[in-house]
């Protein structure tokens, strides 16, 4: 584990327009870059937020040819940092869609990749439904990826409500786990803050938590607040409700320091399930 680094968390009002919303976080990364950032974290659906299985299909491309993560790898290189992407919808060959994360290091090249792995079919009351299992295909791998700094756990917004993945992901070696998300205003006003300090809590490792804010194609409403929360569950940056950036110095000192005082990762304890 390697010194402290700058981590960035990028937060946007993505609409329906690739071209115009990667123009938009890409300014963004290039500001966060010129404050310092060594780790920049674009949040969920960060080149594409649009309402009904047909038109994301549509607008889905391979990965091979992606308009986004072509763009990505060159803002990579340019900045010379490591970046993350949010994610982007990447058509697969049985008309299903990944909602994929990607890691870039500094070159460009891909680091890692995760497709999100549950699936949010929810039903949140005065009409507002969703189902995403109807358009994207879930994956069914945790990943880590390995920077200059310590292990970089991968999920997307609705994993957050599963914390045996944070728990795996840690115990496998992430130090920092990354939580893009386009959490509903809704749900987030509810639970976004004690859910995003609850996965610091219990494994010791800072959050980095990029997000939507605002209101996009259909009325869909996003909650914001993107965070950067450090191991022992102190929120060190909130970015609120408009469109911007928030960063943070980052000490992997400081994930030691909390797993030393509550070792819980290394006091899981067999048992019968009722």
């Amino acid at each position: 584990m390697s010194g402290r680094f700058v981590a960035a968390c990028l937060q946007v009002n993505a609409g329906n327009d690739l071209g115009r919303n990667i123009e938009a976080v890409s300014t963004l990364a290039r500001a966060a870059k010129d404050r310092g950032a060594d780790l920049v974290l674009m949040p969920e659906n960060v080149s594409m937020m649009e309402w009904g299985r047909g038109a994301i299909v549509d607008k889905s491309m391979p990965e091979d040819e992606h308009w986004a993560l072509a763009a990505f790898r060159g803002l990579a290189q340019e900045l010379n940092i490591w970046l993350h992407c949010g994610t982007l919808a990447v058509r697969l060959a049985d008309s299903m869609v990944a909602n994929r994360t990607y890691v870039l290091r500094p070159d460009g090249d891909i680091a890692a990749f995760y497709d999100k792995i549950h699936m949010f079919d929810v039903d949140l009351g005065g009409g507002e439904s969703y189902r995403e299992s109807s358009t994207f295909r879930p994956g069914d791998r945790a990943v880590l990826v390995r920077t200059p700094w310590g292990g970089l756990g991968l999920s997307v917004c609705y994993d957050l409500r599963f914390p045996h993945l944070f728990r795996a992901l840690a115990q496998g070696g992430a130090s920092f786990l990354a939580v893009p998300s386009a959490f509903t205003r809704v749900t987030g006003q509810a639970h976004w803050h004690v859910l995003l300090r609850a996965r610091a809590i219990e494994t010791g490792s800072y959050v980095f938590a990029p997000a939507q804010t605002g209101t996009h194609v259909r009325g869909r409403q996003t909650f914001g607040h993107a965070l950067i929360v450090d191991p022992w569950g102190e929120v060190l940056a909130d970015a609120g409700e408009e469109p911007g950036l928030i960063l943070a110095e980052i000490d992997p000192a400081k994930v030691m320091e909390a797993r030393s005082k509550i070792p819980s990762l290394t006091h899981d304890r067999p048992f019968v399930a009722p």
